[in-house]
């Protein structure tokens, strides 16, 4: 859009970044602010990944808890985990169900608030320079088409 209304290519090649924390704050937050705020902590061991031995990259691990096997699993798509069987990790669990379950070292919602707010003050700058270019260029115009008449 700013292309097409300033003819700046790079103003429509900078936005592209604040868009970006724009939409990964926006996606990501909510999750993990539930999950730090209600989630209950719990140490689990893997027991199974279902995309063991296979060229899978989805992989749902097998957990199980201090009460036994829990009713969810955890997700990793991606082709290298970091997650083998055997090993015991640290999760969040909402109580409630609402959120899926998540590596404790992974949730992180200051860092979500913080990319959401630089992309939204970056974008607002960006807004405000297009503004001040169109004016600028507006007025420009204008002086040149009353001089020749």
């Amino acid at each position: 859009m700013l292309r097409l209304l300033h003819r700046a290519w790079w103003l429509a090649v900078l936005s592209v970044v604040p868009a970006l924390f724009i939409l990964v704050g926006s996606v990501q937050y909510a999750p993990e602010a539930a999950l730090d705020r209600r989630g209950v902590r719990e140490t689990v061991t893997i027991t199974a990944d279902s995309a063991a031995g296979t060229a899978s990259k989805n992989h749902r691990f097998t957990l199980v808890g201090p009460g036994g096997e829990l009713d969810e699993t955890l997700e990793y798509r991606g082709s290298n985990p970091g997650y083998r069987v055997g090993d015991r990790i640290e999760i969040l669990r909402d109580p409630e169900g609402a959120v899926p379950l998540e590596d404790a070292v992974d949730v992180d919602p200051e860092s979500r608030l913080g990319g959401l707010v630089t992309g939204v003050a970056a974008w607002t700058g960006m807004t405000l320079l297009a503004g001040w270019r169109g004016h600028v260029r507006r007025r420009e115009n204008r002086r040149a088409w009353s001089g020749t008449i």
